[in-house]
């Protein structure tokens, strides 16, 4: 990424994010907490991508296991069954996009790649699979790691910090000291809702700000989020409005990267505090 066009590159692909972009989120687990199951067959998959795409999505994040709290992950196997045929589509009839793919398993990555995705999402930063950096780096691809105290099956098992913000931002420091030195593809997501009580999310929300200091652009995956729905009493479905607020909240405090799975309302976040500023 260049300092001053913020221009990063997938290969002979660019993402210009001198303003914020979105990436969408295309799950094709059963057992997401808002869309498990609703995009199981290769059409109702296309669609789904070009609906993102065509409301401004610049990216797309495809994931195959469900992260939601208190989940036990499927197996490689059956990720890779998953994931497979619906990443062949997606690259085949939206060549032009860029594709993330969502997983901590180096050897999903690797396929992942070797078809022609273009980066990769990891919950674990690297933890779960000791291999994961080293491939990313020989293959110098765009990498976001988030934060999670514990695992998916754990992590709201009463969390606990001292200072939310300073222990994730020295967690990262850590992790960045496994990458090359000054390697520039990589995306900071403080992982919302991973590992954290309301207070702690809202906090970091608040001063998201603090994680762009560490010189790399910053995720915010924020969408439908539990976060939302214990202040408001309401569920995943009812969550938009709560959403596009947290999301807005999460661009003023300076996000380069809104994750989510309504398109159209985070790119009108975008456009109107783009023309507030």
């Amino acid at each position: 990424m260049t300092s001053k066009k913020k221009i990063f590159l997938f290969g002979e692909k660019k993402l210009d994010l001198s303003t914020p972009v979105v990436m969408g989120i295309l799950n094709l687990t059963p057992d997401s907490f808002y869309d498990g199951g609703h995009f199981q067959t290769e059409t109702e998959q296309m669609l789904q991508a070009e609906k993102m795409i065509s409301e401004g999505a610049s990216i797309l994040d495809i994931g195959a296991v469900s992260t939601r709290p208190g989940t036990e992950p499927v197996d490689e196997k059956e990720e890779l069954r998953r994931l497979t045929p619906a990443l062949r589509a997606v690259i085949r009839n939206f060549p032009d996009c860029l594709i993330s793919v969502d997983t901590f398993r180096t050897s999903v990555a690797r396929t992942a790649l070797d078809y022609g995705a273009d980066m990769i999402n990891d919950i674990y930063a690297g933890r779960f699979d000791g291999k994961m950096i080293g491939l990313v780096t020989s293959r110098n691809v765009p990498y976001s790691m988030m934060h999670m105290q514990g695992t998916p099956g754990t992590m709201q098992e009463n969390p606990a910090y001292g200072d939310v913000v300073s222990e994730i931002l020295e967690f990262f420091r850590e992790r960045l000291e496994h990458f090359p030195e000054k390697y520039p593809k990589i995306f900071l997501d403080p992982g919302f809702g991973f590992g954290k009580t309301v207070e702690h999310n809202f906090t970091l929300l608040g001063r998201l700000s603090e994680f762009r200091k560490l010189g790399y652009p910053v995720l915010a995956g924020l969408s439908r989020k539990s976060m939302i729905n214990q202040v408001l009493r309401t569920y995943p479905h009812q969550a938009l409005n709560g959403t596009t607020v947290l999301n807005t909240i999460a661009l003023l405090n300076g996000a380069d990267v809104l994750r989510v799975h309504d398109v159209k309302q985070a790119m009108e976040a975008i456009q109107l505090v783009a023309h507030l500023r």
